[in-house]
């Protein structure tokens, strides 16, 4: 996680564990943090399908009379040497049942936590662009500048294009480093607010769907075209960064 709550905290919050000081201030900042809502909903929603699975069975006679057979002891005076082995294996197969179903939710939690980790790379490096001297590594409004500075420092190429017709002013680039990634940066102005189009080539095996949100009064759109990632990242309001992503979308 990237902000200030630990996923112990969570847990420690929905076991309880929390003392009542500690309790109020995380529900008080899950009220505006959408990385801890998101991380909340799938840790109660998997306890939920967990408590509802019903996974237990307790062993009926014909399978413990099978098991008693399969070993050797079907004699009536035997029979205290082996109810033991029925009682253990059933709870340790509904164990292991418990655990399939675990670890196949973390499996499908997972692809939906890594955007969540990733966007708010995304907004921690845009608010860091914003700071004086780290906007811009290229500066210029045309496209037939920006898009040839980014050869060679980067090995694909991201669309460069100025919109200026359409509200959207190409002011320039940079480089920059998310989740490990090489990515570019296209930099355009929409009235007083910046705007970053963050873009880099989509990783084999990483989760590709779109999405949306807002952190810390910034908004993003997440979204994926061919075998490129790109993330749109500003305090624009989202009909603004709709409209920006409709216009860069081939």
């Amino acid at each position: 996680m990237t902000c200030e709550f630990s996923r112990a905290t969570i847990h420690g919050y929905i076991d309880g564990e929390l003392d009542a000081v500690r309790a109020a201030d995380f529900e008080q900042h899950v009220e505006a943090c959408r990385e801890c809502q998101g991380l909340l909903e799938q840790i109660q929603q998997l306890r939920s399908q967990l408590r509802e699975s019903a996974l237990y069975e307790h062993a009926t006679p014909q399978f413990e009379a099978r098991v008693r057979t399969q070993l050797g002891f079907t004699s009536e005076e035997k029979r205290e040497r082996v109810t033991w082995w029925p009682r253990f294996i059933v709870p340790a197969f509904s164990m292991a049942a418990v655990a399939a179903v675990f670890v196949m939710a973390l499996w499908l939690v997972r692809p939906h936590s890594a955007p969540v980790q990733i966007t708010a790379e995304l907004v921690d490096a845009h608010v860091r662009s914003l700071q004086p001297g780290h906007l811009m590594d290229v500066v210029s409004t045309d496209q037939h500048t920006v898009k040839p500075w980014f050869d060679g420092k980067v090995d694909f190429i991201p669309p460069v294009a100025d919109y200026a017709d359409k509200g959207f002013t190409l002011v320039g680039g940079r480089l920059d480093v998310v989740d490990g990634h090489n990515v570019a940066v296209v930099i355009y102005a929409r009235s007083k607010h910046m705007v970053d189009l963050f873009v880099w080539p989509t990783r084999a095996g990483e989760a590709a769907f779109d999405s949306s949100g807002s952190r810390q009064g910034y908004n993003w759109i997440l979204w994926h075209s061919g075998d490129m990632t790109l993330c749109l990242v500003s305090d624009a309001a989202p009909v603004s960064l709709e409209q920006l992503r409709d216009l860069i979308r081939p």
